[in-house]
């Protein structure tokens, strides 16, 4: 099982941007019938203008047993004050299905990411509110990736949510987290079976990655070389980070994440063309990957 404090994800999830894009029937549409099909938990980023928990709830609403899991909630798009209010009320009325993911996303001049996440977790802790407490609790997890973020994601929340990471990376977060803190990792997908078509897929999503500072500093601790970083990104670089091929490659490459030492992996599927939907490989995915 996926569990994170007491709460059971699934060993797989939906990770997807698709929904910044989309209007709220087609989002609630979708998401039912994910719901349908079995899947457990569904992961939403903060990107485009839609509020991770406003957006969370309206999608917690559409459904009866999803999980929704921000993917991450930015420090810096609300206060402490604010998501502390909000997620009392995700938690009472949803119980058990709301997972707070907070995380840094991006650097801030003269701001170091973990001092912030500190502080912003000193202040959530030590807020109180009028509001009605609800009886299940919060769950919380830190989106992670250097040693000193994952230990905080150990010792102050739940557990470490990684994002654009390799195998690799999956085996050191275990170490560091221990073997009771929850690691979801997000992974991305490509079901193209020629490598240079898959390729080129994955090079476009992974531009606005491998053209940032503090991306390209990840990317380096992981042990990719200046050469696998430019120009589009090695094929190495780009194989490791989007798993491609027929179903049954993408889905023994994405168990290499569990054997790892991954509880729950949110697997986001990329080259879906404009206008049309992610939910046919939505679906084999399913089928392949759900009990």
């Amino acid at each position: 099982m996926g569990s994170i404090a007491g709460v059971d994800l699934g060993r797989f999830g939906v990770w997807t941007f698709d929904f910044e894009d989309q209007p709220a029937a087609r989002m609630r549409a979708a998401i039912q019938e994910l719901e349908d099909q079995g899947w457990r938990a569904f992961w939403i980023p903060e990107r485009d203008g839609r509020e991770a928990i406003t957006h969370a709830g309206y999608l917690l609403s559409c459904t009866t047993r999803m999980h929704v899991i921000s993917g991450i909630a930015r420090i810096w798009s609300r206060e402490a004050r604010w998501t502390h209010g909000a997620s009392l009320l995700l938690a009472d009325a949803y119980p058990d299905r709301h997972i707070l993911g907070l995380g840094v996303s991006g650097a801030r001049p003269g701001v170091k990411p973990l001092t912030a996440m500190v502080d912003y977790l000193d202040e959530l802790d030590a807020l109180r509110t009028p509001n009605p407490a609800p009886a299940a609790p919060v769950r919380r997890i830190l989106a992670a990736y250097g040693p000193k973020m994952l230990q905080l994601a150990r010792d102050r929340s739940a557990g470490a949510h990684t994002y654009k990471v390799n195998v690799a990376h999956t085996a050191q977060a275990r170490q560091i987290l221990g073997p009771d803190a929850f690691l979801g990792v997000e992974h991305a997908v490509v079901f193209e079976s020629d490598a240079t078509t898959a390729r080129a897929i994955a090079r476009e999503h992974l531009h606005p990655y491998l053209a940032t500072e503090y991306n390209v500093a990840k990317f380096r601790r992981l042990g990719y070389s200046a050469a696998d970083i430019s120009h589009g990104g090695s094929d190495r670089l780009v194989d490791d980070l989007v798993f491609w091929g027929d179903l049954d490659t993408v889905v023994e490459k994405l168990h290499g994440h569990l054997r790892a030492g991954a509880d729950h992996v949110g697997v986001q599927v990329i080259g879906v063309r404009p206008g049309q939907s992610a939910m046919p490989h939505w679906r084999a995915l399913g089928e392949a990957l759900l009990p």
